[in-house]
């Protein structure tokens, strides 16, 4: 039995005056699945995520993706002058999502103790929390979340991954980063993007060394 697509990318090109950015990239991803998008810098991600949210259109191909999905962008932008209950609150208003849910992502993402309190008072491990929480409003099917444990500490680290790989169990996930350690330590999958093309797309029961197919992928690019 074939396994049920939740993206389905085709052949898509992106340029941004004469700069390509993106190479005719083609991806699918079944349900369930967590994929890490792992490149350097300038390879190509970010563009590729927003292309999946709808924020931009690419130049040719064609994205099929689920109707629900939650998006965390690399700056996590908050209004930090509101409560983490408040703000929540507020969004799930703006998305036409019951209230009840904001109590239960709360609590799912570990948020409780701080949830009177302002969001400029959060640590960022606390904001990435209350991101990833805006990001599961209306229960998506695919979560995309760009370079989500940018700037944390060692133990917020730990904490955040094991949220990450906890929501991966109901729900596609594509997380981008830079950092090998992300993708080992998250998915199921990783895709290699470098100078806007795939160079290797491997589930993780195929790897031996990770640091020699990214070196390998990465090489002559």
């Amino acid at each position: 039995m074939q396994p049920i697509m939740a993206v389905q990318i085709e052949h898509i090109c992106k340029s941004f005056g004469s700069q390509q950015v993106l190479r005719d990239v083609s991806l699918a991803i079944p349900q369930g699945q967590v994929v890490g998008l792992l490149g350097p810098n300038g390879a190509g991600k970010s563009t590729l995520m927003k292309i999946l949210i709808g924020l931009w259109s690419a130049d040719k191909g064609t994205v099929s993706v689920p109707p629900r999905i939650g998006y965390l962008p690399e700056n996590n932008p908050l209004y930090e002058e509101m409560y983490v209950a408040e703000y929540l609150e507020f969004m799930a208003k703006m998305s036409n999502v019951k209230s009840q849910m904001t109590k239960e992502l709360i609590e799912l993402v570990g948020l409780t103790p701080e949830k009177h309190k302002h969001i400029r008072e959060l640590s960022k491990g606390y904001r990435q929390r209350v991101g990833l929480a805006q990001a599961l409003l209306g229960d998506p099917q695919l979560l995309i979340l760009d370079e989500p444990t940018t700037g944390l500490d060692p133990n917020q680290l730990v904490e955040i991954r094991a949220l990450i790989r906890d929501l991966g169990k109901e729900r596609t996930v594509i997380l981008s980063t830079h950092i090998m350690q992300e993708v080992r330590e998250m998915c199921d999958r990783v895709v290699i993007l470098d100078h806007g093309q795939i160079k290797a797309d491997r589930l993780f029961t195929e790897i031996e060394d990770l640091e020699t197919l990214f070196r390998s992928a990465t090489l002559n690019s």
